[in-house]
């Protein structure tokens, strides 16, 4: 089983060193490339003012967060939901050093945790990172990525950690290939026969190979689906 947590932060502005926070976290959970449904959704007091700049991008105001708890109050919950996981993040360095700030932050208040550092109970990949190794000298913010494989982000009017998430969970599963299993038509026929009692008479079956065509069109895809990986498709690497 491999389990993965989509995950997006907002912030009052760019710099925790300079005492910005966190004041929204979003994460949703894959389990083997499919959606699962649960998520961790939460709005944070961050006790500063949110820099102007910042409210033009998320929309968020202090007046929005007045009754909201504080990182430290969520953050064994949060741990909980992440830990163990591969965390999937459009640029990284960002959200976990905003994190780690806030663990951080924590720790000194009292506030005894299970991890210091959010990378001690997860694993972290940059899908930014991954998009730019995939389409180098683009494009390559959600925006961008969701025109390239035609993904609906409409609702995005202002970036929100949730939605921006569910947006990123669609572009990574389109830039690693897809979320349906290859064959899956193919594999529900067989079952169905097979499941209606099929027997053979007259001797052993008849196995018919595939033609050349299907083999070129086989191996044409698994280059696809290895540039789209990065050069991890098990296929290939098993072959």
């Amino acid at each position: 089983m491999i389990r993965q947590i989509v995950l997006d932060t907002e912030t009052t502005g760019l710099e925790p060193a300079e005492g910005h926070r966190v004041i929204e976290v979003g994460a949703i959970e894959l389990i083997d490339r499919r959606l699962t449904g649960r998520r961790f959704h939460q709005y944070l007091n961050p006790d500063r003012e949110i820099d102007a700049a910042a409210v033009e991008i998320h929309g968020i105001t202090n007046a929005m967060l007045a009754d909201k708890p504080r990182f430290m109050d969520v953050a064994a919950e949060f741990i909980a939901f992440v830990e163990g996981a591969e965390l999937l993040i459009h640029n990284a360095p960002f959200d976990v050093g905003f994190l780690n700030a806030e663990l951080a932050r924590a720790a000194a208040q009292g506030r005894v945790l299970p991890v210091a550092k959010i990378e001690q109970c997860c694993s972290v990949q940059d899908t930014l990172r991954l998009a730019r190794t995939l389409h180098p000298g683009q494009k390559n913010n959600l925006d961008a990525l969701c025109r390239r494989y035609s993904i609906d982000n409409s609702q995005r009017v202002v970036h929100g950690a949730l939605l921006d998430a569910e947006i990123l969970a669609d572009v990574y599963l389109a830039m690693t290939g897809g979320q349906t299993p290859l064959f899956l038509e193919e594999t529900a026929k067989v079952e169905s026969v097979a499941g209606e009692g099929f027997t053979f008479e007259g001797g052993e079956p008849l196995v018919i190979g595939p033609s050349a065509e299907e083999l070129a069109a086989h191996d044409a895809y698994l280059e696809m689906l290895d540039k789209k990986s990065g050069g991890r498709c098990l296929w290939k690497l098993l072959g």
